[in-house]
């Protein structure tokens, strides 16, 4: 075997795992950018401010599920090997997103509708909250020792590129059907586009190997008969940790990716195109800044990246949406750009420590516990409650209040927090 084949193969579960999150987070991403035509179309006429935060309900009631997912899809990673929940995860949520796009509107099927729409955002989430965890598991445990955060933050910027290409998506099919068509029928073609995308995925994923801790823990009988009592039992600080780390990221990340593309065109006045390609923007700043900030964690350790980053979080919130309200292209790029650094210096610890704090054994169990609880808490609301403080308090700041108190708990409840940097991830 030649030195490039031999790359090729150490980097393969990099691969596999980022192509799958890829594909996971651009499912998501296209319900988040087509937010305005989802409250038209699914939900009665008349009260647009009602049908748009009904739209952005359903878009929060995949993280409702997400926890359960998380446990279903952990226990089976913990006991059964990472692989095959990395690819049962991948066809679920393949399929529910390409059927969202030939759903019958509210005009056609009454209840039925929104009631469908629901139904196969609770298959999304239920996929959802067993990717995340078992991807960033499966790459952290093929990782070389000292890249390890980097691996992971690799692989989560893939989501956030995956945004991007859904809003080039959205903007080339804008311009090539037109407006009235792209908003009639038009943006249908996203979702649908998620099954050959899947198929895509999958024939990568089942090509990677098992990770190594995981197969050692099998030679070794080191597999945990019940995971979730063993979490339960002897690992609540590591969750309590994982859940405060993610409801951070979650919520900064769905801020950017879930509300700013809306907020843009429903408060500050920007056209569809411009706030979609300011948010291409920060994404892509996010996706560029964060494996950088990884490598860094790398180096000097997780704890100073997350209270570092944290501190960033409580001062930008609300200069943030100061700047991004202002109704300008470039203030709108500014103000996203600023949350989408101070995410990523938060992100370049938080990401892989909330992996490393839990034995290989009960991994993707804890993690998944803790993870998807956050972002079920305080990601997946974080669009349905900015929008809803927008309207309570008629003031396009206040969605940058409460970033900046969330980072303040999360500042002081990571005094405490274990550095991982040397842990010792195949015990």
């Amino acid at each position: 075997m030649t030195a490039g084949e031999r790359t090729a193969v150490s980097r393969r579960p990099l691969v596999g795992a980022g192509v799958g999150t890829f594909i996971e987070f651009y499912d998501f991403a296209i319900y988040a950018l087509s937010v305005p035509i989802i409250a038209a179309r699914f939900f009665p006429a008349g009260d647009s401010g009602a049908a748009l935060i009904s739209a952005f309900a359903v878009y929060g009631v995949a993280f409702v599920i997400r926890p359960l997912g998380g446990v279903v899809f952990g226990v089976l990673g913990d006991r059964y090997g990472r692989r095959g929940v990395l690819v049962t995860v991948l066809t679920l949520i393949g399929v529910a997103t390409a059927l969202i796009g030939v759903l019958p509107g509210y005009a056609d099927a009454g209840l039925l509708a929104p009631a469908l729409l629901v139904g196969l955002r609770l298959l999304q989430g239920l996929s959802a909250g067993g990717e995340v965890t078992s991807a960033t598991s499966f790459a952290l445990e093929h990782a070389p020792e000292r890249q390890r955060s980097l691996w992971i933050t690799v692989v989560v910027a893939t989501s956030a590129v995956s945004s991007v290409v859904g809003l080039l998506v959205v903007l080339a099919l804008n311009a090539a059907l037109g407006e009235a068509a792209f908003t009639e029928w038009g943006w249908r073609i996203c979702f649908l586009l998620a099954l050959p995308l899947s198929l895509i995925g999958l024939y990568v994923r089942m090509r990677t190997e098992e990770s190594p801790a995981y197969q050692r823990a099998r030679r070794t009988e080191g597999l945990s008969a019940a995971p979730v009592r063993e979490v339960l039992a002897r690992h609540r600080p590591a969750v309590g940790t994982a859940f405060a780390l993610a409801a951070m990221t979650g919520l900064g990340f769905y801020y950017l990716a879930g509300y700013f593309p809306t907020y843009l065109q429903v408060t500050a006045g920007l056209s569809r195109a411009s706030a979609l390609a300011a948010n291409g923007v920060a994404l892509l700043v996010f996706a560029v800044a964060l494996p950088g900030c990884g490598a860094l964690a790398d180096r000097w350790g997780r704890r100073p990246a997350v209270r570092a980053g944290a501190v960033l979080l409580v001062l930008t919130g609300v200069p943030a949406y100061l700047l991004a309200g202002q109704g300008s292209f470039a203030s709108a790029v500014a103000g996203q750009v600023l949350l989408a650094l101070a995410l990523a210096v938060f992100g370049g610890g938080s990401y892989v420590a909330l992996l490393e704090v839990f034995p290989t054994r009960t991994r993707l169990t804890g993690a998944a516990i803790g993870y998807n609880l956050g972002y079920a808490l305080l990601g997946g609301t974080a669009p349905l409650l900015a929008s809803a403080l927008v309207a309570a308090f008629h003031s396009p700041f206040a969605p940058g209040f409460y970033l900046s108190a969330v980072a303040l708990l999360v500042l002081v409840g990571t005094r405490s927090m274990p550095e991982t940097r040397e842990v010792d991830i195949s015990d």
